[in-house]
């Protein structure tokens, strides 16, 4: 049976789906795109929720009947059907339960999201950069096994072939769920190609996760913004250097700075520019209420600290291994070439043990 919190919170819930019911069908509210897509939202959110109630209700009901069956004064043929269908009703109906406090849970039912990824290179020079180019093939590998949409967003590249810093935004079932503990510094250590004597190199990269904020999460003041337009540099085709095509865009409050050039028209990179800003103001006050509130790292795998060190790749091992959960693996080229999932379900498994331990 549902507890009595749990069974509350869904009477609530109830009567606000009925409440957004009448809302989306009002005139005023349909004529205001804001306002509608932020109830939609939210009654989108809640449809499945009630699906599930309801789902529950029918099989609460057919218990109840059935039990006022046994009570009653009906013939000993009448009461074994209802003996029989009771054994086969109560286990579905705790499950039902089940399910309704697992969705109530939010740590139980965390919610797809979008994400950005960005990949720098650290210390290390030519090796950090030709890592980080590892790691960007990396995660471009897993997303295409997930079947997640990718986009790149910004990418600076070195002669050598690897990569100073590469922006992109992926978006798929469980994406943010299997990545979001990416976040922190990824160590490297094996020889470099021009290492004569052989000697074992450690290099950084620094990889974070931002998720993308809707419309709704965040508000931008456009007064707090400087959008400064100039001619790109490096690769880009006949219209580098000749058009103002690249944008830079300065958060005047906090003094975030975007910078994206990889496309031809200035408005698809005002446009990638704004997504990556949105997303990094918001991770920006997620960071700051981490370290305001301490004690929220309980619940973590990590600490969430961009310059943790989370996880070292050692090639003459072949071995990787996440220093957080203490998960080592020696198939590192299979994972170097998309295959994550043993890796990411360590860290999922992880976090619901910390979760289910608080």
């Amino acid at each position: 049976m549902l507890r009595a919190n749990d069974l509350a919170r869904l009477k609530t819930s109830e009567l606000r789906f009925y409440e957004l019911e009448q809302l989306l069908a009002d005139a005023g509210v349909i004529s205001d795109q804001g306002q509608y897509g932020k109830l939609a939202k939210e009654f989108a959110a809640l449809s499945s929720l009630m699906e599930q109630y309801r789902a529950y209700q029918k099989i609460e009901t057919q218990v109840r009947e059935a039990e006022e069956i046994l009570k009653g004064k009906t013939d000993a043929d009448f009461k074994e059907l209802a003996r029989v269908e009771l054994e086969e009703l109560r286990p579905r109906l705790e499950q039902s339960a089940r399910g309704l406090g697992d969705y109530l849970d939010p740590s139980k039912n965390e919610p797809d999201k979008d994400i950005i990824i960005e990949i720098r290179a650290g210390t290390g020079g030519l090796e950090a950069s030709l890592f980080a180019g590892d790691l960007y093939r990396m995660y471009t590998k897993y997303a295409d096994k997930k079947g997640w949409t990718l986009e790149l967003m910004s990418y600076a590249g070195t002669e050598a072939g690897g990569v100073k810093e590469a922006v992109f935004s992926l978006s798929g079932k469980e994406c943010s769920k299997r990545l979001k503990w990416e976040s922190g510094t990824h160590r490297v250590q094996r020889v470099p190609s021009t290492e004569a004597s052989g000697r074992i190199h450690t290099s950084a990269v620094t990889v974070a996760i931002l998720f993308e904020p809707e419309e709704i999460d965040l508000h931008i003041d456009p007064k707090d913004l400087k959008i400064d337009v100039y001619r790109s540099s490096g690769p880009g085709g006949q219209s580098v250097n000749t058009t103002d095509s690249a944008v830079r865009i300065t958060h005047l409050p906090t003094g975030v700075v975007v910078v994206c050039q990889d496309e031809r028209s200035q408005l698809k990179n005002r446009a990638k520019a704004m997504r990556i800003l949105r997303a990094r103001l918001l991770d920006k006050m997620q960071q700051d209420a981490m370290r305001k509130e301490a004690a929220l790292r309980k619940s973590q795998v990590g600490s969430g600290d961009r310059s943790e060190k989370v996880r070292t790749y050692n090639f003459p091992d072949r071995r990787v291994t996440d220093h957080r959960i203490g998960f080592t693996s020696h198939q590192l080229e299979s994972i170097l070439d998309g295959g994550m999932d043993e890796l990411t379900g360590a860290l999922m498994a992880a976090e619901r043990e910390v979760k289910e331990a608080l």
